[in-house]
């Protein structure tokens, strides 16, 4: 599989902003591989330097907190079932085939544990839609369409023990104990990153962060 460091993956960002159409360009990984933070500083970047890119994640349609506490999830929050995996299909298409609109995308914030509606813009001038989430390669409906809209997805890497450790500490900065914070990490987490995981190979390239 074709490896991209950070200045090569730029330089391939800019192409698909640049085409003259608008394209979906999706970055995926394990939970605290970085996906998050690389997006958002791909974005920027590009943003800086004059295109017209917007960064719309996934998180966005995780299911509400009180939700996945009705239904028994709230334990497993972050597996496949715990997202509205089809609004997320039907956002990135129209993302896709209707660039001429204002679209509004929900925003997930970590303070809250929950999304807030129409809280990201994406305008007819964008020209790149950056997504990033866990399940953009999953090949599992409905998240097996999102590779059929994409026109290129990237899978982030960093070392086992650097994304271990940055699970425990986002943990327990949320305020779960340090115990809370290893169960997690090594249970619910571990077991959506192996599953995450085994869809790298269907990536189009692989960026290593560290």
């Amino acid at each position: 599989m074709l490896t991209l460091d950070p200045d090569t993956a730029y330089d391939r960002a800019v192409e698909l902003a640049t085409r003259g159409r608008r394209a979906l360009l999706g970055i995926t990984g394990a939970p605290a591989a970085g996906k998050s933070t690389y997006a958002e500083q791909l974005t920027a970047k590009l943003v800086a330097d004059g295109h017209r890119v917007a960064l719309v994640p996934m998180d966005g349609y995780h299911l509400a907190q009180s939700v996945l506490d009705e239904l028994g999830l709230a334990d497993v929050k972050g597996a496949p079932h715990t997202f509205d995996g089809y609004g997320f299909v039907a956002l990135l298409r129209r993302l896709k085939e209707t660039p001429d609109e204002q679209i509004w995308a929900p925003r997930f914030d970590r303070s809250l544990e929950d999304s807030i509606a129409a809280s990201i813009g994406v305008a007819p001038d964008v020209t790149l839609v950056v997504t990033e989430g866990n399940y953009l390669l999953l090949d599992q409906m409905p998240w097996a369409i999102i590779r059929t809209l994409l026109d290129q997805c990237w899978y982030v890497e960093v070392p086992e023990q650097l994304r271990h450790a940055r699970l425990e500490a986002r943990h327990r900065h949320y305020g779960r104990s340090p115990e809370e914070a290893r169960e997690r990490t090594y249970g619910t987490d571990e077991r959506n990153a192996q599953l995450i995981a085994a869809t790298a190979p269907k990536a189009d390239a692989v960026v290593q962060l560290a």
